[in-house]
């Protein structure tokens, strides 16, 4: 089926302008054929209009970008992905000293380490920015032991790039300009601000209330850029895919093992069921796809890739309900184009399920999150406070997510600003520690409720 770029251009129109997206860009890889669609404004300040070639943030999709370097240094021999990393790195020092010794690649890419995540602390925009993060790892808590379950981790990926670095005896950016943009022929995509603002490059804008406002800065800081700082349009994302797909700057054994099974999810609701190598993995309709998204301040990046029909999907926003968007705009192209259809997103059941809250009250904190699960005369609540560097960035309120059980440990909680639902998955380790999987980070319990 022929790609038709006026219909999928009218329908990312009539859907951001529903969802209060300001600006998006869409691009649909099937085969050779492509097709991109712009809408909308960068900034709602200076209305300048979205183009195809328009940068936007990439967000956690520059995961993808990170391990494809590590795999490409694999592929050289220079790196293995379950040796302990103190052997390529021997001045790492983590919190905890057996994880210090065990720590592999592995589990930076898959998201087990253990460490916790969500630590933004800005050590500079200087070229040692990955070296003084990596030696602050040794004051943050291991969120869980190794290997016990799985968690969102953006340190990780830090440290994945200060290992980049170490082998390929330069930054991460410029391995990502010379083993990555160069070879592929990108010529949109940038990891650094000085570099994005000689593009038309998208603003971030936060939703509240119902209105957009334009994000207080512009990015994340530099020693976050291998979790997320890759700034490129639609096109070049799509020949990004296009090497995942048919090869190029990696050997087919790499590829196939960065999207091959890695470890399972306990939420199976919110990102996929597994992890690959960088890669979610998620199936819809019996069909295996691979993706990933990203968040950063105030812009929003969706991906998704179906390696059986030759099928890639970008969209790039930069504000509004950019979640719903998504749903409704991927719903219709994967039925079209591919006759895979996309699942539901958990919501409330339709018969409401009586739980028991009592076992899951109390204080859960880690880095940068503290999440309090409580009871008010309208119900369970969890109250999610912002905290450390990234509140000092973000500057936003507690939000309370009302709480609606779906089955025994699982609840659906509604964001206050969106609607959206958001599934807390409660459960326990094997040695007894609790825990509340929610927005695909595991937090552990600090403080139950008295």
């Amino acid at each position: 089926m022929s790609l038709d770029t006026a219909q999928w251009g009218r329908r990312l129109a009539e859907l951001a302008e529903r969802h209060h997206v300001p600006g998006a860009a869409l691009g649909i890889l099937q085969g050779d054929e492509v097709a991109e669609a712009a809408y909308g404004v960068l900034n709602l300040r200076t209305g300048v209009p979205v183009t195809t070639d328009s940068l936007f943030q990439l967000g956690s999709i520059s995961k993808v970008w990170t391990a494809t370097l590590v795999m490409q240094l694999v592929d050289e021999g220079k790196l293995a992905l379950d040796t302990p990393l103190i052997e390529v790195m021997p001045e790492l020092r983590l919190a905890d000293a057996e994880v210090t010794k065990q720590i592999t690649m592995r589990h930076l890419l898959t998201h087990t380490s253990g460490i916790d995540g969500d630590i933004f602390t800005d050590t500079g925009r200087g070229d040692d920015c990955l070296e003084k993060y990596a030696a602050l790892l040794a004051d943050a808590n291991q969120n869980h032991p190794i290997d016990a379950t799985w968690s969102y981790c953006n340190s990780g990926f830090s440290l994945a790039g200060r290992v980049i670095e170490k082998l390929t005896g330069d930054t991460w950016d410029a391995a990502v300009r010379e083993k990555l943009v160069k070879p592929l022929g990108l010529t949109h995509t940038v990891t650094l601000a000085d570099e994005a603002i000689m593009f038309r490059a998208a603003v971030g804008h936060l939703y509240e209330g119902g209105e957009n406002t334009v994000a207080p800065i512009w990015g994340i800081p530099r020693s976050a850029g291998p979790a997320g700082a890759v700034t490129a349009t639609v096109g070049d994302l799509l020949k990004f895919a296009k090497m995942h797909l048919d090869g190029g700057v990696l050997s087919d054994a790499a590829r196939e093992q960065m999207a091959a099974f890695q470890v399972e999810l306990p939420d199976k609701h919110t990102l996929g069921d597994s992890w690959g190598l960088g890669w979610e993995r998620m199936e819809w309709d019996g069909q295996r796809v691979i993706g990933h998204d990203g968040n950063t301040i105030g812009q929003a990046a969706f991906w998704r890739v179906l390696p059986s029909k030759g099928l890639s999907v970008t969209l790039l926003t930069n504000g509004g309900n950019g979640a719903k968007l998504y749903e409704e705009l991927y719903r219709e192209i994967f039925a079209e184009l591919a006759d895979v259809r996309m699942p539901e997103r958990l919501g409330p059941p339709s018969t409401p399920v009586e739980v028991d809250i009592t076992p899951y009250l109390g204080v859960y904190e880690r880095a940068s999150i503290r999440q309090e699960v409580h009871v008010t005369d309208d119900g369970p609540v969890m109250t999610v406070k912002i905290t450390g560097p990234l509140a000092e960035v973000l500057q936003e309120q507690d939000s309370h997510y009302r709480m609606v059980a779906v089955g025994p440990d699982l609840f659906v909680c509604q964001d206050p600003e969106t609607g959206n639902w958001i599934p807390a998955t409660f459960y326990q380790l094997p040695t007894g520690e609790k825990y509340v999987h929610f927005g695909a980070r595991a937090t552990p319990l600090s403080s139950p409720a008295a």
